[in-house]
């Protein structure tokens, strides 16, 4: 399941924070997408900690409101985090698992979703390529919505920041916009 989709609220307070230690998910990739590294020989050993750091901060719901970005994209959202890729990191080819959700919610057979969605426009070097489709060229707001089938990988091959919010949980789709 996979569709675009644009989200318009202030990002701003997404992204004027003071940012965690870098970290990577190239170890839970490496077991968890296995299946997906296989017919290319494995995940190389190239990818490494230092060109697949992301900077992530998850939001609590004090801190968030979470019934916004549900009754926006229409999704019961279970985790709502900020990430700031670094120039020269990768995230390489891998499917959504919601490892978070599952962990929380590990009876719940509801469809579960993320939504990636862009807090700046585009910038030269920066791109997400989902299936066969190379996106470039977006807007604020501008994003993605999928499920655990939609193989992805999200670059800053660029000279800037890259920032996006990713809002995972239950689709309801009963968007109020």
């Amino acid at each position: 399941m996979y569709r675009k989709i644009h989200l318009d609220i202030d990002f701003k307070p997404f992204m004027q924070i003071d940012l965690p230690e870098a970290s990577t998910c190239i170890k839970h990739q490496a077991t968890e997408c296995r299946d997906v590294h296989e017919k290319y020989g494995g995940l190389p050993k190239s990818y490494v900690f230092e060109n697949t750091k992301i900077h992530q901060k998850f939001w609590t719901e004090d801190e968030v409101d979470f019934e916004i970005l549900n009754d926006k994209l229409g999704i019961e959202a279970v985790t709502v985090s900020s990430i700031m890729q670094p120039p020269g990191n990768v995230i390489p080819l891998h499917r959504d698992t919601f490892f978070q959700v599952k962990k929380r919610f590990p009876e719940d057979k509801r469809k579960i979703v993320r939504y990636n969605i862009y807090m700046q426009d585009w910038k030269i070097g920066h791109f997400l390529q989902h299936d066969d489709n190379i996106c470039t060229h977006w807007k604020q707001g501008d994003g993605h919505m999928w499920d655990g089938e939609v193989l992805h990988i999200g670059a800053n091959a660029g000279m800037e920041d890259k920032y996006t919010l990713q809002v995972s949980g239950f689709l309801n789709d009963k968007r109020k916009n």
